[in-house]
């Protein structure tokens, strides 16, 4: 007797519980009847105002008449306009405009049925009076918009805005389109993590306005004031194109006032639809406060030269072949096809792009390869047939690759031209090599062989006669080479913050387990960008080229690699040489204590972009020469008995400036 009355219990519970859980059928029939309701009060307050109020007017008999008109052409209006699909939680003002305009026509087509019309029979409501009409119209919509947006007030700003537990008191910076959409977020999630008690940003016409019911209180340099007057616990910077030196100094601000919390937006890569959210954000990292740059891209331009292409990238894996893939994906190519060597990296790139562009799924294609494999990069091309290249695969490492010449000579050379050769039989209008400034007065076998890459493909851009220079810069889009065939240009940049490998993994690893971090000497300089940046302009580079040029990126002020360590230590709480020692290890083979980012060798021309510049040609080689010179190497590295000081020797006959150790 218990076991069954256990069971009926349970099966209750579960009927209750699925009579509870919410479908579109529920909501469906709620919203119908509720809007029945609706209509019939919005007639009867019509009728009671329109007859002041009067106790002689048999107001239930002249509702009864007319009622079954009204709720019908209301309702079936409403479904027409699809009213009853809308989220009741998430109703926004494009939602309420909808239903207004369906209650216009509501209204005007219950005024058109009320005409006189004398082949047909009177209807109740003909000759309805017109101010009743209009009465109705005003009530039902006003009735009808506030059942549509009554949970969203309750949820943002009764209960939300009412006492109870709210998350940390936080500062916002920007009122911009961002700083608005991360406080709608805030509302979303009932400020359970953050509570928006202001808001600052640099443009004098929203200062004392109000967004959201948060007020702008002054611009960014009132941020010590307003954390001390507002009892601030948390700082967002809704700011996405902020220069590392303003950065730093809003960081410093806030540490300085011990908040302990300061998060910053990530980068869009989805243009058409820049949503952010709290979920999306980000801790400042030092690659932001070092090298994070106020980067002005064409984006437009950029569309253009990529939309419906199909774009190929080498070393798609790779720190910044894994970047040009999210950024080129942006901008709605035709296809994009990743080729890498390391399967798991490939891998990791693709769920990447499944989080991100899930609706490019069919248009992305991972391809393992090595682009040393002349028969394998050949079978990828007649399969796609690619019309933009983006070559990124490199052995980048310079102390590595001191000790391995020849595979450094195999990948950045021979690989190099394997591809360039294979693009121009294809007929890919476009290729750009991914450079290194390491190629300018080169002392490394990584400099010196990138230094050959661009080389090859200067000669490759003009099979004629092979002097691979053009004599301009092109205003951006599809088209052809100098020679009517391919595009080559190569694009040097310094160091990339982040990328693997790189000095800040190091340091970071070093740190975990408690120091000292290692840096070679005492002076070392480097020129510093983030990723996204440096990618932004590769791109913007590569509108740009029309053919043999070696575009060379502005990397902003030179950074010293101690002061980087020293604020790295900072940022994670701790002070240098006090907390965590930092060590000078020694120079190492082939580095450099200053690079020489600006061709110092070569100079400079101006392009029409204030980041990008145009290295002048000195000494380039005619695609015959190039042919003689690539079959050398390739008899060299097929050499059983090759050894570094060969690899070496050779560099040195036709790299300009390449002394080696």
């Amino acid at each position: 007797m218990g076991l069954r009355s256990a069971r009926v219990g349970l099966m209750v519970k579960e009927l209750l519980k699925n009579i509870g859980r919410p479908t579109s059928l529920k909501r469906f029939i709620f919203f119908c009847g509720a809007d029945a309701v609706l209509v019939t009060l919005s007639l009867l307050l019509s009728f009671l105002i329109h007859f002041d109020f009067s106790r002689n007017i048999d107001y239930m008999a002249l509702l009864a008449e007319v009622w079954f008109y009204f709720v019908l052409v209301k309702l079936v209006v409403l479904a027409c306009f699809r009213v009853y699909n809308l989220s009741w939680r998430y109703v926004s003002i494009s939602d309420l405009v909808n239903i207004m305009l369906a209650s216009i026509l509501a209204e005007l087509l219950l005024i058109v049925g009320s005409l006189p019309v004398s082949f047909l029979p009177p209807l109740a409501i003909t000759g309805f009076p017109r101010r009743i009409f209009f009465l109705d119209f005003i009530i039902s919509a006003v009735l009808v918009t506030g059942l549509r947006i009554s949970k969203r007030l309750y949820l943002e700003v009764i209960r939300e805005k009412g006492p109870g537990e709210k998350g940390k008191r936080t500062l916002i910076l920007g009122a911009g389109g961002t700083g608005e959409m991360i406080l709608r977020d805030m509302a979303r999630l009932g400020y359970r993590q953050f509570f928006p008690v202001g808001l600052l940003d640099d443009d004098p016409l929203k200062i004392r306005t109000y967004i959201h019911g948060v007020k702008v209180w002054g611009n960014v340099d009132y941020l010590e004031e307003a954390i001390s007057k507002l009892t601030i616990e948390a700082i967002i910077i809704a700011i996405p194109r902020l220069n590392h030196k303003k950065l730093k100094d809003i960081y410093g601000a806030a540490r300085k006032a011990g908040v302990g919390l300061v998060k910053i937006v990530p980068r869009i890569y989805d243009y058409d639809k820049p949503e952010i959210n709290l979920k999306s954000l980000e801790d400042i990292s030092v690659e932001d406060l070092i090298g994070r740059q106020m980067v002005q891209i064409d984006y437009g331009v950029i569309r253009d030269s990529l939309k419906d292409k199909v774009v190929l990238i080498t070393g798609a894996g790779g720190s910044i072949g894994s970047e040009l893939v999210m950024q080129v994906c942006a901008f709605q190519p035709a296809k994009v096809v990743l080729f890498e060597i390391d399967d798991t990296d490939l891998h990791n790139m693709s769920l990447r792009l499944n989080e991100h562009f899930r609706h490019l799924s069919d248009r992305t294609y991972c391809i393992v390869g090595d682009v040393r494999d002349e028969k394998r990069v050949d079978e990828v091309f007649r399969r796609f047939k690619p019309q933009v290249v983006f070559h990124a695969a490199a052995y980048k490492h310079v102390p590595m690759m001191e000790h391995n010449p020849e595979e450094a000579v195999k990948v950045n050379i021979l690989g190099t031209y394997v591809l360039a050769r294979v693009s121009q039989a294809h007929g890919v209008g476009r290729f750009v090599m991914i450079s290194t400034d390491k190629a300018v007065r080169p002392t490394s076998i990584m400099g010196a062989t990138k230094r050959m890459a661009e080389y090859v493909c200067q000669a490759m851009n003009d099979p004629r006669d092979g002097t691979g220079v053009s004599t301009g810069i092109s205003q951006g889009g599809e088209g052809e080479g100098i020679s009517g065939g391919t595009r080559f240009m190569s694009v040097r940049f310094g160091n990339v913050l982040g990328s693997r490998g790189s000095v800040i993994p190091l340091f970071l690893e070093q740190l975990k387990r408690g120091g000292p971090l290692t840096v070679t000497h005492r002076d070392m300089v480097r020129y510093f960008m983030t990723i996204p940046e440096a990618v932004s302009l590769i791109l913007q580079a590569s509108t740009m080229g029309k053919g043999g040029e070696v575009f060379v990126l502005d990397m902003g002020e030179p950074v010293r690699i101690v002061e980087l360590a020293e604020e790295l230590i900072s940022i994670h709480g701790m002070v240098p040489y006090r907390d965590v020692d930092i060590e000078f290890t020694g120079v190492r083979p082939g580095e450099k204590i200053f690079e020489e980012i600006l061709t110092a060798e070569e100079g400079t021309m101006a392009s029409r972009h204030e980041k990008v510049f145009m290295a002048r040609h000195n000494g380039v080689y005619p695609l015959s020469r190039i042919e003689e010179i690539i079959k050398e190497f390739q008899s060299l590295v097929e050499s059983p008995a090759i050894g570094e000081n060969e690899v070496r020797d050779l560099l040195k006959q036709y790299i300009k400036h390449y002394e080696g150790p």
